[in-house]
């Protein structure tokens, strides 16, 4: 799988990580997917409920429901969540890991070498896919 993020989304995301290090922001993305390619064309910011945010996340889910919604009201589908690692590394975490339940990739912007990665996460194994 391809996921296409453009440009000004991505310094969106970087500007939200950065407002929020040192916690860990949370988002969604939304776009189209045909077959194998994924293009990112919104970006959802999320508020970030966790009692530990600046080791972990979990997203707001009445701001989850909204952004979802958006999506559908703008005809795109949720086609991947990202989150921030204020420290490093670019790699799920085993929280991160244990806790994903959507099938679609996950972003994780490291702040520290400023990296952008993207996995799938099934059964709690990471699997790096491309991001454009």
């Amino acid at each position: 799988m391809t996921l296409i993020l453009p440009a000004t989304l991505a310094d969106a995301l970087w500007a939200h990580a950065a407002r929020e290090a040192p916690r860990e922001c949370v988002g969604v993305l939304g776009g189209r997917q045909t077959g194998d390619l994924a293009q990112v064309t919104a970006l959802y910011p999320l508020g970030n409920i966790s009692a530990r945010p600046e080791h972990e996340y979990l997203a707001d889910p009445g701001h989850l429901l909204r952004a979802l919604r958006a999506m559908t009201a703008d005809g795109q589908t949720l086609v991947a969540l990202y989150h921030s690692h204020p420290r490093g590394p670019s790699w799920p975490s085993p929280t991160d890991t244990r806790l994903a339940s959507y099938p679609v990739p996950y972003l994780i912007a490291d702040l520290r070498r400023r990296e952008l990665r993207a996995f799938r996460l099934p059964a709690c194994q990471p699997v790096p896919i491309e991001l454009e």
